[in-house]
């Protein structure tokens, strides 16, 4: 069993900064890719931004010089610091790993439950 448990969502002003966290846990052998994906009601997830398990960082055009991801590889912890928040980025943020739960197994996507993140005008 896995679990990938996200916190630090809330309300903040337009222009202000907001720091998530999501931390994965349970039978772990080694994770892939971790990153953050965001959705509004009734639409698509959208891709915000992964990083590898090396330090490579990927972002949607949208949130490039504004968001920051980063990774402790030794906590399973992906972090997403936002900064210069807009009310367009008022979504549930969604945490995301791809791993591997033990050596010879397939990797698989794994989701946290999500944290809502409001930018107020």
């Amino acid at each position: 069993q896995v679990q990938l448990v996200e916190s630090g969502g809330g309300v903040v002003q337009a222009g202000g900064s907001l720091s998530l966290s999501c931390t994965a846990s349970g039978v772990i052998f080694s994770i892939n890719v971790m990153g953050w994906y965001r959705q509004a009601p009734g639409k698509q997830r959208e891709l915000v931004a992964t990083i590898t398990s090396g330090g490579s960082t990927n972002y949607a055009s949208s949130v490039k010089g504004r968001f920051t991801i980063s990774r402790d590889n030794a906590k399973n912890t992906v972090y997403l610091q936002m900064s210069s928040l807009k009310p367009e980025d008022t979504f549930v943020y969604y945490c995301y790993a791809n791993l591997r739960r033990s050596l010879g197994e397939n990797s698989f996507n794994h989701w946290g439950q999500g944290t809502q993140v409001t930018v107020s005008s």
